[in-house]
């Protein structure tokens, strides 16, 4: 079979032409179709079977296994089956085909990922419950640790989630391997009715920790998900200034990602010191929002109540921050608001931190115009 037909047999596979696909076979003969469906295509090494099922072509895909005499388990660069092209594209039909056919429920691609993940990555619940029906295994974990309910919670469907509490639970109790739970995952991702079912169903402790120290109400904040953090302040009595293995509480974490609403949550609602300082070397939320560039998170905390001239424990001010990021708009922000530059306890002036050309422009310039 000539590259041309090849290209073509792959096209009407992913295209669903059943009815070409068959006549195109009678033309090339049966020993050449046979051939073309031990060959792997592209750099992901996809088979014939794997675009069927991937697009949900049950018909084709039954043609296939039936006709043609492919492997169901037959697998790409990946790992990846059939099976696991069928469940993450939520294609049922093809997906209880497959398992009749004698399809392993459990096969592992790459990275550990079973089909069942693969399925909670959809919110097609009706998926999930036919492969649970066949015994997918959902307490299995990935090489990072994650098993189903993870991903489950990651994408927040109330659904599915309350199915595999139903089917499966205890579940819940689980921790990747850097100690995050499906709690920290459902918050981090603002999934509000999830991170409440967590609550009223699972017994997680208040302000558990992954391995760097951050509670799921810190996931919440830091990554703007208000009604989420005010859920598990009401519900769970999580902490707004428990600190994480660096000393960095959620006042701090707020100004790395940038969040001024977050900012105005905590300080305003919550009555969190915006001076406060994070153990480790006496940061400020200020000084974190300098190092990162975030000129609105700058404004922000000085509205707030900020003090523009403290110092960590080694002198340095935000200013300092500001360049050694390499910020020049913050830079230009703080000295426009009156921040001098000073030697920090090494000497090193912020000035002589400058690298970037922009950055050193600001200081050659002298006091740039507001324009």
């Amino acid at each position: 079979m000539d590259e041309n037909t090849l290209k073509l047999l792959v096209k009407l596979t992913q295209e669903g032409q059943f009815s070409s696909l068959e006549e195109l076979t009678t033309l090339c003969g049966f020993e050449a179709v046979q051939a073309a469906s031990r060959k792997h295509f592209g750099r992901s090494g996809d088979t014939l079977l794997h675009y069927a099922a991937r697009h949900g072509h049950l018909d084709i895909v039954e043609f296939l296994i039936k006709r043609v005499g492919m492997d169901v388990e037959v697998y790409n660069n990946d790992y990846k089956r059939p099976l696991h092209e069928a469940a993450s594209m939520s294609h049922k039909e093809c997906v209880n085909y497959l398992l009749l056919e004698g399809a392993q429920v459990d096969s592992l691609k790459k990275a550990d990922w079973t089909p069942l993940m693969m399925a909670c990555t959809r919110r097609k619940l009706e998926v999930i419950q036919e492969l649970l029906f066949h015994g997918a295994d959902p307490t299995l974990k990935n090489k990072d640790g994650w098993n189903s309910f993870h991903i489950a919670c990651r994408e927040g469907d109330p659904q599915v989630v309350q199915h595999l509490l139903y089917t499966t639970p205890d579940i819940w109790k689980t921790e990747s391997k850097t100690r995050r739970t499906p709690l920290h995952t459902a918050a981090m991702h603002g999934c509000e009715e999830v991170v409440r079912i967590l609550l009223e169903r699972c017994g997680y402790s208040p302000d558990c920790t992954d391995s760097c120290g951050v509670s799921p109400f810190m996931d919440a904040v830091r990554n703007g998900h208000i009604s989420v953090a005010r859920l598990l302040l009401d519900k769970h009595q999580a902490s707004p200034t428990a600190a994480d293995t660096l000393g960095a509480q959620p006042v701090h974490q707020v100004a790395v990602t940038g969040q001024d609403e977050a900012l105005q949550f905590l300080v305003q609602d919550l009555n969190v010191d915006v001076n406060q300082k994070a153990t480790n070397i006496q940061l400020t939320a200020l000084h974190y929002a300098a190092k990162e560039g975030h000129t609105s998170t700058i404004k922000t905390l000085l509205d707030l109540g900020a003090d523009l001239h403290v110092q960590d424990t080694k002198g340095r001010t935000a200013l300092h921050m500001a360049c050694i990021g390499q910020h020049a708009a913050a830079a230009r922000m703080l000295l426009l608001l009156g921040l001098k530059d000073s030697e920090d306890a090494s000497g090193m002036t912020a000035q002589q931190l400058a690298r970037k050309p922009a950055v050193v422009k600001v200081f050659e310039s002298g006091l740039p115009d507001t324009s």
